[in-house]
Parts: C-alpha cells; structure tokens; sequence
C-alpha cells in the first residue's frame, strides 16, 4: 500500500503533521512513514547512547511507545523532537531498570582513567565514536546528553536521578578519558 503523495507546495512540516494526526486516529501506513522518516536518526542516538548490541532492540521499543503515546502527542514541538527525547527517555528508563544508579554512574576517578589506559595500538587513528562508545556507560550518557544534545547538567540530573555535581563530574571524566584515548595515551 502506498501513500498519496503531498500536495505540491505543502510545506514538508505540514505533510508530516498530517501523518502524525492520520497515525493517531490508527493509520498504521502513515505511522510507517514517520518510521521510515525518523528511523536513521533514533537508532543512531540509541546506539550513541547504549551498547551497540540492544541498539536495535531499543529502537523498536521507542517505535513501540511513540505507536502507544501517540494520543499524548500534542504538537507543541516538531513530531521529530518529540520522538527524540522519547527515544531518550527509553533509554535511560531501560538502563535504570537494568542496574541501580551506583551501578551504572561510575564514581571511581580509577575507572574512567582505565578507560584512557586502553589506547589505541600505536600509527591507528581512533575517532570520536569509537572513543565515546569506550566510555562506561553512565559516563557515555552524561557526555552525549551534553556535549552532544545539549542538555543542562539540571536537566541531565533530573533525568538520571542524581544532582548536578554527579553530571558535572561525570561530565569532566568523560572528557578527560576521551581526550587520552583521541591523543593515544
């Protein structure tokens, strides 16, 4: 089954706000569509943000709530954003539900420089993405949520259950165990 295309001229915002309203009220082809919109985008910030290895579990399951919360979807914002602080919030949720807090926010300085210790054989270039995904994950997080998205460290806070502090070191951790591993110390 295919869509009917969208009229000429109508803005590409109002094409997708006509998919989110379609999908609401049960089109499964039109949520297909916003799936096939945002799918690139949510499976890269799930992978940034989780082990590569339940990336794609994870991806199905932020499709799965945004198909479930699509009613509480209320327009205020892009559909786009919407689902990506969505996808956000899985994964934070499917990582607390994993381990406690002191499990997955590294608080030992040792740890994070252990990180950094691992290196890259000399003459290999490391990129940034290899690098963060070395990150232990509590780390990983904050530093994505961060430098990445641009979040507050209140915000960061709020969402991970800690304060502040913990984000900010957290956040100065990550840094410094990424600039050894990109220097190759």
């Amino acid at each position: 089954m295919s869509l009917p295309t969208p009229a000429r001229g109508l803005p590409a915002v109002d094409s997708e706000a006509a998919l989110v309203r379609r999908a609401s009220a049960g089109d499964e082809a039109a949520f297909e569509r916003l799936y096939r919109i945002h799918i690139a985008r949510i499976h890269t910030l799930v992978r940034r943000m989780a082990d590569p290895g339940v990336a794609d579990d994870l991806t199905q399951d932020v499709f799965i709530r945004a198909w479930n919360k699509l009613a509480q979807f209320r327009g205020e914002s892009a559909f786009g954003t919407w689902l990506y602080r969505l996808a956000i919030n899985v994964v934070l949720s499917r990582r607390r539900s994993e381990r406690s807090r002191q499990e997955w926010i590294e608080t030992e300085p040792e740890m994070i420089e252990a990180v950094g210790a691992r290196g890259t054989p000399e003459g290999m270039a490391m990129d940034l993405e290899q690098a963060i995904a070395k990150l232990p994950l509590g780390s990983r997080q904050v530093f994505i949520l961060h430098d990445v998205e641009g979040w507050t460290h209140e915000e960061i806070a709020e969402a991970l259950g800690t304060v502040p502090g913990t984000s900010k070191s957290q956040l100065s951790r990550a840094r410094a165990a990424l600039r050894r591993m990109l220097d190759g110390y």
